[in-house]
This record gives structure tokens, C-alpha cells and sequence, in this order.
């Protein structure tokens, strides 16, 4: 079983404002999103296949906690509502597709995956992708 537990930093980010675009976040909130978001702290507790995941920004601050393979809620990067699953995809990664409670928008999901050191986490919006790597503290 891969250990993501512990305190993370972002190393880099690539497509962020490309994915709130893809969200139809406005203009003026894509810069204070990109702003906040630069340096995310990221802290995870993790118990088998239970996981708690805090995600602290200067503006916003996360929390969620599932467990693999059965629904819980949660909120998109842009902050609407949904129910979410998330299943191992491999060994080391997890995926977890995002269905909207109401209204409507692109399919969304996130990933996470321990590559040797690294945490690489994926959020998607249809065909728009967000790769952001973290390294342990």
C-alpha cells in the first residue's frame, strides 16, 4: 500500500488558470485564484484506504475525507458542490471522478500519484488538465 501521508509543498503547477478558464471562472477571480493558489499547503493523514486531505492557501482552505471505493462529498476547484469516488487506478494512484449535485459543466476529476518522492496531482475539466507536483516536507 503506497504511504501518501505527510506535509507537502508544491514544487510546480502547469495549466492552473487554463483550468479555471475551462471551469468559466471570470477574468478578475482567475488572478486571485492563481495568486492565492501559488504556494498550497498540502497535508495528508492516511489509514489504510482512509484518507484525509487539508489543503491550505492564503485564501482557501480544503478539507476532505474518504475512503477509497465508496461516495463522499466534496467541492471542484472552483468551488461547486459534488459527489466523488475515488478508486485505485494503479498501485501507487488514485483517481477521483467528480459528479456536479446541480447544474451543469465539464466532467471533472482529480488524481493523485506517488512517483519515487513526489506527489503528482492532476485535476481535469473535460480535455483541460492541471499537473501540479509536490515534494515532502
Amino acid at each position: 500500500m503506497p504511504n501518501f501521508a505527510g506535509t507537502w509543498k508544491m514544487k510546480s503547477s502547469e495549466n492552473f488558470e487554463e483550468l479555471l478558464k475551462a471551469l468559466g471562472v471570470n477574468a478578475m477571480l482567475r488572478k486571485v485564484a492563481c495568486a492565492a493558489a501559488s504556494k498550497p499547503h498540502v497535508e495528508i493523514r492516511q489509514n489504510g484506504e482512509q484518507f484525509y486531505i487539508k489543503t491550505s492557501t492564503t485564501v482557501r482552505t480544503t478539507e476532505i475525507n474518504f475512503q477509497i471505493g465508496q461516495e463522499f462529498y466534496e467541492e471542484t476547484v472552483d468551488g461547486r458542490k459534488c459527489k466523488s469516488l475515488a478508486t485505485w487506478e494503479t498501485e501507487n494512484k488514485m483517481t477521483c471522478r467528480q459528479t456536479l449535485l446541480d447544474g451543469n459543466g465539464p466532467k471533472t476529476y482529480w488524481t493523485r500519484e506517488l512517483r519515487g518522492n513526489e506527489l503528482i496531482l492532476m485535476f481535469g475539466a473535460d480535455d483541460v488538465v492541471c499537473t501540479r507536483i509536490y515534494v515532502r516536507e
